[in-house]
């Protein structure tokens, strides 16, 4: 199918939205008529950017109120359609949308509406055009798409078609039977994708600021398109999305974010013969996390990685890179002025500036990140040296692909090892999972780059309490559970997620959760300098939830250690105070325990704003 993009869908300009969708490879655009209207030069202007760029300008949209007038308004409707008819002469466009009246005077007979779409419909075959009419969800008399099929029966034109629009047919809780059924694809007049989160709220609100592309919500659009697909529809899937977020943030991020959906939809309903996209590579663990460091900046970073019982354990053979190590953890810490993790300190200051993730496939993965649009990052290598691929992940940060084979680790090659180095005695295992905090502008395209690039599973948002304002939280999970990425945002200026995206100038890396087999021990190791203190009536309320041990919780509050408990077993955590904007945490999981303390995170949060404003007391 071919690709669209509504022009309402981006912010900016309207050449700024055109130059977006053509770099993102969209084959056309529906122009809003707002943008058209505030556009400083003439309609064929637009046309010659359309075609300069190589977009066909599929639409003309939306056309309002037009439908089971009374004169005088009836009147002024026919003469409004022509003057738009000779607009869509000068764009080039063959296809004109009209929504379901809302006006107050609109006439509940569908008969009458019926005959007023096929007068236009006659006028339109006049002049090479094609009617295409919407339920809109909150239609006075015409809202869901049974009212609005029977309409275009009624008026029975070959140059008046439905469009189908699932937000409109789902928000209403329409089915797909009529489309699977009856609406044959000669009278489907466009196709125009959206999708939105389950919410229950007024239908008219939950349109304009929530709707989301496919894959970003709850809605099951990949079975609309299915359908689509079994009937032979092979015309173009157009996105039609209203949105706060998406018209604040940049243009060519949400126009490739909408391509990507469009190349989900294609990979998720492609027959089984036909192999759309690259096969899903497995990603298999989390094989090291750099951090951006210059000069002596990192000295915090480092204290706070020693008493967590890491050391220095490797050094770059030809880079000032070093490695610190620990059970089967990698922190690689990057001072080399010449590399992307410099121009990340320069932006970001001491922050991850990329995660690396093992997969089984390294070639398979570089063809399914090309498919998806991900910019390939190709860094410098000295001679015998890998050159570790990686892709611009979440912001600026880069996601790197490392395969391994015959049990050669990547830095057995490209690193030396420091001599005398002592093994830690704190016990951390492997990384158990990664929080990314991001902008509520990248909250939803950082979810949908881990559920299409990698088929990671995406949990439902959770809201966590912080005493500045609720942090949404949703998880991107691996398919066997090794890989583990919660991603959080707020709305609230002074809860945590936004403190952290104030201090590190953008999204990024968190938390960094470490599991151990001895919590107490690894507890004592990094010593209550460095450890995130919790309150007393925590452990208060905790013995009354659960009923512990006495002498048990006397070692978890000496420890500032937190606990969960669920029918599949139990969860030991503590955290460490925020060096950097970062913070770490220490897990234990006891039996088949598979969730991340969520109980105690209004604890962890506002234990950590208080002792934000502490260190700002301090200085």
């Amino acid at each position: 199918m071919k690709k669209s993009i509504a022009t309402v869908t981006l912010s900016g300009t309207l050449q700024q939205k055109l130059e977006a969708a053509s770099a993102a490879g969209f084959d056309g655009v529906e122009i809003f008529e707002n943008d058209l209207t505030q556009f400083a030069g003439s309609a064929a202007d637009v046309r010659r950017m359309a075609n300069d760029l190589n977009l066909e300008i599929i639409a003309l949209q939306p056309f309002r109120d037009f439908e089971a007038m009374p004169e005088p308004y009836r009147t002024q409707n026919f003469y409004r359609a022509q003057k738009k008819f000779e607009l869509m002469h000068e764009l080039g466009t063959q296809r004109l949308l009209i929504c379901s009246n809302v006006s107050p005077h609109v006439i509940d007979d569908k008969q009458r509406a019926a005959a007023d779409l096929r007068e236009l419909g006659e006028l339109a075959k006049k002049e090479g055009f094609i009617i295409g009419y919407e339920a809109l969800a909150w239609g006075r008399y015409v809202a869901d798409y049974y009212d609005a099929w029977d309409i275009v029966k009624r008026a029975d034109h070959s140059n008046v078609g439905i469009i189908i629009d699932p937000f409109h047919m789902f928000a209403r809780g329409n089915t797909l039977d009529l489309l699977r059924d009856e609406i044959p694809i000669e009278k489907i007049a466009l196709v125009q994708v959206a999708d939105a989160p389950s919410l229950q709220m007024d239908v008219l609100s939950y349109s304009r600021h929530f709707r989301c592309f496919p894959g970003q919500g709850d809605l099951p659009v990949v079975e609309l398109v299915q359908t689509l697909r079994d009937k032979g529809f092979d015309d173009y899937l157009s996105h039609e999305i209203f949105n706060d977020e998406f018209r604040s943030s940049s243009p060519l991020e949400k126009a490739i974010d909408g391509m990507r959906s469009l190349l989900w939809l294609e990979e998720q309903t492609a027959p089984k013969v036909e192999q759309v996209a690259p096969a899903v590579p497995a990603i298999t663990d989390v094989e090291f996390i750099e951090f951006s460091v210059e000069g002596n900046s990192g000295e915090q970073l480092i204290a706070m990685l020693s008493a967590l019982g890491f050391t220095e354990t490797h050094k770059h053979r030809s880079k000032n890179v070093s490695l610190m190590r620990q059970g089967d953890i990698n922190l690689v810490l990057n001072r080399e002025p010449q590399s992307l993790a410099h121009q990340h300190y320069q932006k970001h200051g001491v922050s991850v500036c990329a995660l690396a993730f093992t997969t089984d496939d390294l070639k398979g993965m570089l063809k399914r990140a090309d498919f998806y649009r991900c910019p390939r990052f190709e860094g410098q290598s000295g001679p015998g040296e890998l050159n570790i691929p990686a892709i611009r992940g979440i912001d600026d940060s880069l996601v790197y692909f490392v395969e391994r084979r015959a049990g050669i680790r990547f830095f057995d090659i490209d690193f030396e090892p420091v001599a005398d180095v002592e093994a830690s005695a704190v016990g951390l295992k492997r990384i158990d999972h990664v929080g990314q905090t991001v902008s509520n502008t990248d909250f939803l395209s950082a979810a949908f780059f881990y559920k299409s690039l990698f088929d990671f599973d995406i949990e439902a948002s959770t809201d966590l309490p912080d005493i500045y304002g609720l942090v949404v939280s949703r998880v991107a999970v691996s398919s066997d559970n090794r890989v583990r990425i919660p991603i959080n945002m707020t709305e609230a200026r002074n809860a945590s997620a936004q403190r952290f995206l104030q201090h590190s100038k953008g999204s990024g890396v968190q938390q960094i959760a470490f599991s151990c087999e001895d919590i107490f021990a690894a507890a004592e190791h990094v010593g209550a300098t460095h450890l995130l203190p919790i309150p007393e009536n925590y452990y208060r309320d905790l013995d009354a939830r659960f009923a512990l041990d006495a002498g048990l919780l006397d070692q978890m509050k000496a420890n500032h250690v937190l606990y969960d408990r669920n029918e599949d077993g139990e969860f030991f955590h503590f955290y460490t105070q925020t060096v950097h904007g970062v913070f770490f945490e220490v897990v234990q999981r006891i039996d088949d325990y598979n969730r991340y303390g969520e109980a105690n995170a209004f604890i962890r949060l506002a234990s950590q704003a208080v002792s934000s404003q502490e260190i700002v007391t301090n200085k």
